[in-house]
């Protein structure tokens, strides 16, 4: 197959949708991640990256978790995930789809399933041995019955060696990011006014938050704003599951896309987006279908792959600060 038939990608012209500016994501030690891309016209263009992959996979996970109810929505029903409550009274803490790490989170393999820890009990489901070669599609299967949004978000298990033998890697299968070309700043301030101390002291200065503190702030204006996704079939496939649960997998990936666009991608207080246009084509000029018809085909290819999910639905663990050597 050509790499146009191991892809699909989509990029989605967006707007600010209020004004003309927006905030893009910062870093502590450089501000704004500023570059200079190639121009057929212009020689070259200033670029800014508005939303990094680390961050947009992050926004896309977050389309099928429901904050209220500390459970997936209802689309993503019937999917396997790990889910960590306290091991004294049992309330919620976290989950494998909520974790940086997923999977790989220290809350997960600190945790205890049925008396045993996670570390052995995914060492034992992913088949990992000493002085053995990793089985790349054993343990796609494997992570398949435990999460599989780790299948198209990724997950490294990296811990020594000697914990899991040959510390398995399952790369994003969906990378997603922003980027702004023909960008100018927007430079701006404003003063933190203190209307009750006139005169501040020693322990009421602005390092405690007294006091009149003056700030800058740094916008950007662009002439284009494009979101970016690519979906690797070749990845999906090569992990050799049922062709209904390769689909499901295609079906999520896309869902969440769909979602994340039709939702809204506030991304910060002063980075508001929508789409351009509501009708994304991919690479091979086909429509990115509805949210609701993605929806329906996950719900069918869950449906179809009962016998790969493991439990179908929440995985309990339990995770002490004892256990995890906090206390």
């Amino acid at each position: 197959m050509t790499f146009a038939h191991n892809r699909r990608l989509f990029d989605v012209q967006l707007r600010a949708v209020n004004g003309s500016r927006f905030q893009p994501t910062g870093f502590p030690d450089i501000g704004a991640a500023t570059f200079r891309r190639p121009d057929a016209e212009r020689g070259s263009v200033d670029c800014l990256i508005v939303e990094s992959a680390q961050s947009m996979a992050n926004n896309l996970e977050a389309v099928g978790w429901d904050e209220a109810a500390q459970a997936p929505v209802p689309t993503l029903e019937g999917l396997p995930w790990v889910r960590v409550l306290a091991a004294d009274d049992g309330r919620y803490l976290t989950s494998s789809r909520t974790e940086a790490h997923r999977l790989a989170s220290a809350f997960v393999k600190d945790s205890v399933l049925d008396g045993v820890g996670m570390r052995e009990v995914v060492r034992e489901r992913l088949a990992l041995h000493e002085d053995t070669p990793l089985a790349p599609r054993s343990i796609a299967a494997a992570v398949m019955a435990l999460d599989p949004l780790c299948l198209v978000h990724g997950v490294f298990f990296a811990e020594p060696a000697k914990v899991w033998p040959g510390q398995p890697k399952i790369a994003r299968a969906l990378t997603g990011f922003i980027e702004a070309s023909g960008v100018e700043a927007a430079i701006s301030g404003g003063v933190k006014r203190e209307a009750v101390l006139h005169k501040t002291t020693e322990g009421g200065t602005a390092k405690e938050g007294y006091g009149s503190i003056p700030f800058h702030r740094t916008e950007y204006t662009a002439e284009a704003i494009t979101a970016s996704f690519s979906l690797d079939l070749a990845q999906l496939r090569s992990y050799g599951l049922p062709q209904s649960s390769t689909d499901l997998l295609e079906a999520i990936a896309l869902w969440e896309i769909r979602s994340l666009l039709d939702g809204g991608l506030r991304l910060r207080t002063a980075c508001d987006l929508a789409p351009v246009d509501g009708a994304p084509t991919d690479n091979h000029g086909q429509l990115l279908p509805d949210v609701e018809t993605l929806a329906e085909r996950v719900r069918t290819g869950i449906a179809e792959s009962g016998e790969v999910l493991g439990v179908g639905g929440p995985l309990d663990v339990q995770w002490s600060a004892k256990r995890a050597g906090m206390s």
